[in-house]
């Protein structure tokens, strides 16, 4: 059964690693999405505040300011942003409060952060 893809969306991505960015990036063109690059939550709020977003994705660990920073940020302008948390260590949110409306685990594949894109914005 083929799932629901979503494409040409407009996609902040915050990852500090330009590696793990262009990665992720690639995935992102697969479905045609316009993906705006930030290195850091403080570079990420800036350019949040000069456009509009589809959907925010943004690494937890940062230097400058950590993903839930960035994520509280956010919220607090745009409350109804859909916003995707990546982390490593997805098991340290657990039973925690957690604003993002989806963590996901790195590494992870294009099967997986298509899921979770249609869930967030079909």
């Amino acid at each position: 059964m083929e799932q629901t893809r979503v494409v040409g969306k407009r996609i902040l991505l915050v990852e500090d690693e330009r590696w793990v960015r262009e990665c992720i990036k690639r995935l992102l063109w697969l479905d045609a999405h316009a993906v705006t690059e930030a290195a850091n939550g403080v570079e990420a709020v800036k350019l949040f505040g000069e456009a509009e977003f589809d959907v925010v994705i943004t690494d937890f660990d940062m230097p400058r300011m950590a993903g839930d920073e960035l994520v509280a940020n956010i919220r607090s302008r745009a409350p109804a942003q859909p916003i995707i948390l990546i982390t490593a260590s997805v098991e340290q949110f657990f039973g925690q409060e957690n604003r993002a409306d989806a963590v996901l685990s790195k590494p992870f594949g294009v099967a997986e952060l298509r899921q979770i894109l249609a869930s967030l914005l079909s």
